[in-house]
């Protein structure tokens, strides 16, 4: 299926010259002079190659026709992560390469999104946010709540975040799994 290059995003599954590329980051470039351009890096899943290209923002890019169902964790074991289908019961195993740094997210019943090709998970989507609990941070200093400043504090999975001067040790928070970054307080 053919695609224009500006409209690719994290998780899409590319194929080049044989060889299906699963993206990494993807952004487009629009500089004041000259064509504007999508810069895009990528994995390759037969080797685990990352590749970086560039194309104009309106060249076409074959992206691969793959499965995309929603899973539920299971558990790590050496084999790798296992989840299951909840529909069907059928269970899939993701090698660590694929998880990558999204193993720390992972907790028991936690949906996801594993995109399959040829019955191999090829890589796996985690919602968008996640509620996190702060387990460390330095603590709260009276009448800065009005500053826009922000301090580092460290979740309970041990991901580091940064936080507004409010938030102390023990808040559950919401976190976007993007790019890490504090959107609320959990209402919970």
């Amino acid at each position: 299926m053919k695609t224009i290059a500006s409209q690719l995003r994290k998780g899409n599954v590319v194929d080049m010259d044989g060889h299906l590329y699963v993206v990494l980051t993807a952004q487009n470039f629009h500089p004041g002079k000259g064509t504007p351009v999508t810069q895009v890096d990528m994995r390759r899943i037969s080797d685990g190659v990352k590749v970086s290209e560039r194309w104009k923002t309106t060249d076409s890019v074959e992206r691969a026709t793959v499965d995309e169902r929603e899973y539920a964790y299971l558990y790590e074991d050496g084999e790798g992560f296992h989840f299951m289908e909840p529909a069907t019961y059928e269970q899939v195993t993701v090698s660590p390469e694929v998880v990558g740094d999204m193993k720390a997210f992972l907790t028991d019943g936690l949906k996801v999104f594993i995109k399959t090709h040829n019955d191999v998970a090829i890589a796996m989507e985690l919602p968008q946010k996640l509620v996190v609990e702060i387990v460390e941070t330095e603590p709260v200093v009276k009448g800065q709540t009005a500053s826009s400043s922000y301090k580092p504090a460290i979740a309970g999975n041990g991901v580091r975040v940064m936080v507004p001067p409010h938030i102390g040790a023990g808040t559950r928070i919401i976190i976007n799994t993007e790019d890490l970054s504090y959107v609320e307080r959990a209402k919970d």
